[in-house]
């Protein structure tokens, strides 16, 4: 069998093994649209929150899938010792990865995507249909430095640890990027903590593309989440190394 069909069927069972725990699948999906309904859209001020908001919570919602699905994931899997038999299985290690970033990434867009009908029909955020595929091309993008976190975590807490600091991490990182409130509003210091976090360069990336009356430097938020997300692969990798 070819590294193309093993990563087809790990894919199967990785979405498998999702589907079968409602628990995590129905707050992930539900709660980032739930939100945006409510603040940028039932409560928004008007002007251009529907659309800003849309950009933030994008990033928002692939933060969930990527983040819990990679770090309780494979913390669990671990604690298990389904990585134990991964190892002696003759499929390469690669396939295991990629076949959990390829159900993230398919968690993500059903996560973004009602946000974007609730934005295009309840919001009145009118764009052209370039700049609805760069925003979506630009959430999916989210997902790799948030999975890459969540592996990390997943090598380097047991399932219990895992999901106490994923927590802290998905509501530190919506909260401090900027997510969820305009990153102008909170004090100096926040500021400057924010570009120390994916989240916020992330959603600064995501905000040029609805936002193009506000000047940004899109190529600086790129190169930083480059930076970022070769570091955190760095990591990732490290603590992959160390299980085995």
């Amino acid at each position: 069998m070819n590294l193309g069909n093993i990563l087809l069927h790990e894919t199967g069972a990785e979405l498998t093994g999702s589907l079968r725990a409602p628990e995590f699948i129905i707050p992930t999906l539900a709660m980032p649209s739930g939100f945006y309904l409510i603040f940028g859209v039932l409560m928004s001020s008007g002007g251009n929150a529907a659309a800003y908001l849309l950009a933030t919570y994008g990033v928002f919602a692939v933060m969930g899938p990527a983040v819990f699905g990679f770090g309780v994931g494979v913390a669990t899997e671990r604690e298990k010792g389904w990585l134990s038999l991964k190892r002696v299985a003759p499929a390469p290690a690669i396939t295991y990865i990629g076949a959990k970033l390829s159900t993230t990434l398919i968690f993500c867009a059903l996560a973004v995507m009602p946000i974007y009908l609730i934005a295009g029909f309840a919001g009145d955020v009118a764009m052209p249909r370039t700049d609805w595929l760069l925003l979506f091309g630009s959430h999916m993008l989210a997902a790799v430095p948030f999975s890459l976190i969540g592996l990390l975590l997943g090598f380097s807490f047991g399932s219990g640890a895992a999901i106490a600091v994923s927590n802290i991490v998905f509501l530190g990182f919506a909260l401090l990027g900027g997510l969820w409130l305009p990153i102008m509003l909170f004090p100096a210091i926040m500021q400057t903590a924010a570009n120390a976090i994916p989240s916020f360069h992330l959603a600064e990336i995501s905000l040029s593309i609805v936002d193009k009356d506000t000047a940004r430097s899109v190529s600086t938020h790129l190169a930083v989440i480059a930076a970022m997300t070769v570091v955190l692969a760095v990591l990732a990798t490290r603590a992959w190394r160390r299980q085995q």
